[in-house]
């Protein structure tokens, strides 16, 4: 079925408007409530952890949520504020048989969504996402009295998550020595990954870590990685990570104050693996830069691209077996580590990589050299597909015949306005520009 709500990661939206309102929140805890219910066989009773980030609107919708899981007759365990990959390790930890997530991520304080964990700490198949959504249309029919679900809340959720997370690091290494500026964006992990560095061992300046419920993201975080650039350089510190506002992305800055993304990082943490053990292959997207596809195949390694979201990475690395995977925006996956994107885990696979290695980021990536992206926007008609137009697609593969091995062209249509954006990437700066125009131009033509 088409989904009217389900997107690529569970429902999102502006507060007050559809899908974000407190009726149709509520008639979601119901239906995936009922999903649930029917899906629990021996272990009694289902029962959800609902968490949430630091956005003014998380009271609301929790209440809603928790009553229409009570309506369903499924019982609630409330977090707080954690950070999404919290919640899926707690789901799986407790045994529960959901975990709910309420947060907009990196989006600005005023939007707000729902995802879900299943009971093993993965977001659901779209299969059960659709089985919910259908139950939306169908009116709330509450439970007797009897069978109604109970809340209550779970007060050693942040101590939990701040061991799992320490776990993750090597238990012969420490962060002893280092000076850590670590920027919370105003969201879920304001209270814990200042917590979980220091715990390690390391110097910590926490910054974005008061948040007010309007606040989130607001000039902070893995989005806007200038202020943690100029917190380092303040503070003379050696790092500096960031985290979004839900904690399941990692920008990361060294002691310059030069920001590394995704790929890079990525670059990193599968080098230190290479040291002791094979890796078989590595996921990126289809944005992923062809530098890092290229270093990877030089240290024999396999390279897959998924289509752009954590969400696709994650189906591409299970259906290879493989365990490593991320995006340039800072969703990195180590499936040996955490069954999901998670900020601090990440950033630990790192600091251990750094610290094994004796290098400072910047030696750690002086061999991978990004190569140069050229983004050009067309407005188009809406429904143009550039695939239908000859002129477009000529030129398109003569570009790819002039680049060869030295890089790629992407042009894909914008999912939310009449564009179509077209991506050169090459060795040089000025031919990634240059060609990128000349596809524009047939597609303006």
């Amino acid at each position: 079925m088409t989904r009217k709500y389900f997107g690529t990661d569970g429902v999102r939206g502006r507060v007050g408007t559809l899908p974000i309102t407190p009726d149709l929140v509520m008639k979601l805890g119901y239906a995936a409530g009922k999903v649930l219910a029917q899906a629990e066989t021996s272990s009694g009773k289902p029962c959800v952890l609902i968490g949430k980030d630091t956005r003014i609107s998380g009271y609301m919708l929790e209440a809603a949520l928790e009553a229409g899981f009570a309506a369903a007759g499924v019982d609630v365990m409330l977090a707080g504020p954690m950070p999404t990959p919290a919640i899926a390790y707690l789901t799986r930890a407790l045994r529960l048989s959901a975990g709910v997530v309420i947060s907009a991520s990196h989006n600005p304080y005023d939007d707000n969504g729902i995802k879900f964990f299943s009971a093993s700490g993965n977001k659901l198949p779209d299969a059960v996402e659709s089985d919910i959504e259908a139950l939306l249309e169908e009116p709330i029919v509450c439970e007797s009295s009897e069978k109604l679900g109970k809340a209550k809340r779970l007060f050693d959720a942040q101590g939990r998550y701040i061991e799992f997370c320490k776990s993750t690091f090597p238990n012969e290494l420490d962060l002893r020595g280092l000076k850590i500026v670590v920027d919370c964006a105003h969201g879920a992990a304001y209270h814990i990954a200042p917590d979980v560095f220091h715990e390690l061992g390391a110097e910590v300046i926490a910054i974005g870590n008061q948040p007010n419920g309007l606040n989130i993201n607001d000039g902070v975080g893995a989005t806007a990685p200038a202020a943690l650039s100029a917190a380092v350089k303040e503070h003379k510190a050696d790092l500096g990570i960031a985290l979004d506002g839900d904690a399941d992305r990692l920008l990361m800055v060294d002691n310059t104050g030069r920001t590394y993304n995704g790929d890079e990082l990525l670059y990193v943490m599968v080098k230190d693996r290479m040291a002791t053990t094979p890796v078989a292959g590595v996921v990126g997207t289809l944005m992923t830069n062809m530098a890092l596809e290229v270093a990877l195949k030089q240290m024999g390694i396999g390279f897959a691209r998924a289509k752009v979201g954590d969400r696709y990475v994650l189906e591409v690395l299970h259906e290879r077996g493989w365990l490593i995977g991320g995006e340039g925006s800072g969703h990195l996956l180590v499936l040996d580590k955490h069954t999901t994107g998670d900020g601090i885990v990440s950033a630990l696979q790192i600091l251990s990589a750094l610290k094994r290695s004796g290098k400072t980021l910047a030696q750690a990536t002086s061999d991978l050299v990004l190569f140069p992206q050229s983004l050009v926007n067309v407005k188009v008609t809406p429904g143009f597909d550039w695939q239908k137009n000859g002129a477009v697609v000529a030129e398109k593969e003569v570009v790819e015949a002039e680049l060869g091995d030295n890089g790629r062209v992407l042009i894909r249509a914008s999912g939310t306005e009449p564009l179509v954006r077209v991506m050169v990437e090459a060795r040089d700066e000025d031919d990634a520009g240059r060609m990128a125009r000349r596809i524009a131009d047939k597609l303006a033509a």
